[in-house]
């Protein structure tokens, strides 16, 4: 299954989930919709809870139910590692659901449906995703100038991934060494002192990054899809070669930068710094304009 694992939130807790593109269906952790439902202290009562209605179901006569469902490999909330784990499509779920006595119940089925929706419209109208990416990082606190750089980022990745894809690169693993490689060769650090750099343990490393990182990091990617398609590398190693100079090239680009400018394009600063000092800036305006009006009276 082409896998991509995402949380959604309901009344903010947390549901893992995993969007199957080429079926167009999404699986839900079965155990966090128990948690939710059931209001589980922690994530062992609700597999209690799980273990006890699945044996229910089965005396009920469910086993087919039970045998459709799934497990996959989702990232776990404590350790942040990979666990087989019982999954439902939506379908499945909403059976599920009915055999367990909840208020919640009538409220997370519309929260499916709109969860089931929102997913469909994004896949045939991807400006939506755009426009709710722009929404989240608005409620995270971002400048709309910082907003509009990684909207941008986010375009520029795309299309190195579509090159990527055409190219024959693997998902996961060979993404993730090629990135490096270009991070590297731009940065002069790989991602993950990067992030170390900038405190960061599991957060994304471009949301954390200031706008003329992501500038810089979006020159190496949109350089390296350009070498990509003229070289058209055949094999791994080729590819590896060409991420190589696409981040040499904005290297070049930073040390300029940095040359000219006197100061260091590579920021400790991550997002709560970056939102704090849009804070600061709000704030400050917010108290000129007041000493502004006492002024005038």
């Amino acid at each position: 299954m082409a896998q991509n694992d995402q949380i959604q939130l309901f009344e903010n807790k947390r549901i893992r989930t995993a969007w199957d593109a080429e079926k167009e269906e999404w699986y839900f952790s079965i155990v966090d919709v128990v948690a939710v439902l059931t209001d589980q202290p922690d994530q062992r009562g609700a597999s209690n809870y799980w273990a006890k209605l699945k044996q229910r179901l089965k005396e009920e006569g469910a086993d087919q139910l039970l045998t459709n469902c799934q497990q996959l490999k989702l990232k776990s909330p404590k350790d942040g590692k990979r666990y087989n784990t019982d999954v439902a499509d939506t379908e499945q779920l909403l059976r599920i659901i009915q055999s367990i006595p909840s208020p919640k119940a009538e409220p997370f089925k519309l929260w499916l449906a709109q969860v089931g929706r929102e997913r469909i419209e994004e896949t045939i109208d991807p400006e939506l995703t755009i426009d709710r990416a722009l929404e989240t990082y608005l409620k995270k606190g971002y400048s709309r100038e910082w907003i509009n750089q990684r909207l941008q980022a986010i375009q520029v990745r795309k299309e190195l991934t579509d090159e990527w894809d055409a190219r024959g690169v693997q998902k996961g693993v060979e993404y993730a060494i090629l990135t490096d490689e270009i991070i590297k060769a731009w940065s002069g650090m790989n991602t993950r002192q990067y992030k170390n750099l900038k405190g960061l343990k599991k957060e994304n490393l471009r949301d954390n990054m200031t706008t003329l990182e992501l500038v810089l990091n979006m020159l190496a990617e949109a350089t390296t899809t350009e070498i990509s398609k003229q070289k058209a590398p055949a094999t791994f190693s080729e590819n590896l070669s060409v991420a190589r100079e696409g981040g040499e090239a904005a290297g070049i680009a930073r040390k300029a930068v940095e040359e000219r400018t006197g100061v260091p394009v590579i920021s400790a600063k991550n997002v709560a710094q970056l939102n704090q000092v849009v804070t600061k800036l709000i704030e400050s305006a917010e108290n000129f304009a007041d000493n502004d009006k006492k002024s005038k009276k």
